[in-house]
């Protein structure tokens, strides 16, 4: 049953349970039993209550009850493989630009967050179409995005190498979380149309040289550029105002670029300057 953003909370519905240290991520199941280390709820006592009300655990410990947030089920969701972090999520969809009715692919699919984020943002007349090599990551991700979204049938999966293959033409973004993104770049040529965005999600800073080096060789991208994304949070209590002592930093580095219609002049530079100097992207020696 997918998550419902209104109304009072119904059987099969995924929700939060929210004390002063965490969260926790709970389907709401008739006679069932949640227990933790302040004692146990029953789920009966969760059904029919409103988003944001208090309930008393058995040994008095107190929980609100809330629907999870898209970030929420991020976070707390089963994973078959290491997920994308909801600040990398957000830069992705408007980095690469996921808009409504666009065909967005990816590879790998991971435990589903991206997948998740591309469905919601493509709408009803886009597709996602997910590369994956490893069936049990898959039924993992079909898992987490039906939980939260329903059965969709604008999302078409392929266990397939995309180093191998792309079997999908007249893409308008690729968008791959994978070990060795530039080996991918020559498929990524053939399915990606001119003007579409390629976004590699890469933890290292040797993954990301080499993915630019490849689209630079390739002589079929532009407005190649790296960049991270840093989350700190600030305590803001009384007199106490200051960063918190720990930030959600380095996750993986983002790099980005438009594919054009090749080019023979030899002096024109592909890479190009940061997204805020777009206008000068073109370099002729």
């Amino acid at each position: 049953m997918k998550i419902r953003r209104k109304g009072k909370i119904s059987e099969g519905e995924w929700v939060i349970l929210l004390d002063s240290k965490r969260r926790y991520l709970i389907q709401v199941e008739r006679d069932k039993v949640f227990h933790y280390h302040k004692g146990f709820v029953n789920h009966n006592d969760i059904i029919g209550r409103e988003e944001g009300t208090l309930i008393k655990s058995s040994h008095g410990g107190a929980l609100f009850i809330f629907r999870p947030t898209f970030s929420d089920y991020i976070l707390e969701m089963p994973r078959g493989a290491q997920i994308i972090y909801p600040k990398d999520v957000a830069t992705i969809l408007i980095w690469a630009d996921i808009y409504p009715g666009a065909r967005v692919l990816e590879a790998g699919i991971g435990s589903g967050a991206l997948t998740i984020a591309l469905l919601q943002a493509v709408g009803e007349t886009g597709i996602v179409i997910s590369y994956e090599i490893r069936e049990d990551f898959a039924k993992r991700a079909l898992s987490n995005i039906e939980n939260f979204l329903g059965k969709k049938d604008n999302h078409i999966l392929r266990l397939k190498n995309i180093y191998e293959e792309i079997e999908d033409n007249n893409i308008d973004r690729i968008i791959l979380d994978l070990p060795e993104p530039w080996k991918a770049i020559d498929n990524v040529i053939k399915a990606l149309r001119p003007g579409g965005i390629f976004l590699a999600y890469t933890p290292t800073i040797i993954q990301a040289q080499k993915t630019v080096e490849a689209l630079e060789n390739s002589k079929n991208f532009t407005l190649i550029e790296t960049i991270e994304t840093l989350l700190r949070p600030w305590q803001i209590e009384g007199l106490s105002v200051r960063p918190y002592h720990r930030m959600v930093a380095h996750t993986a580095f983002l790099t980005i670029a438009r594919k054009i219609v090749p080019i023979k002049e030899e002096n024109i530079s592909l890479k190009g300057e940061p997204s805020e100097e777009i206008g000068e992207n073109l370099e002729i020696d």
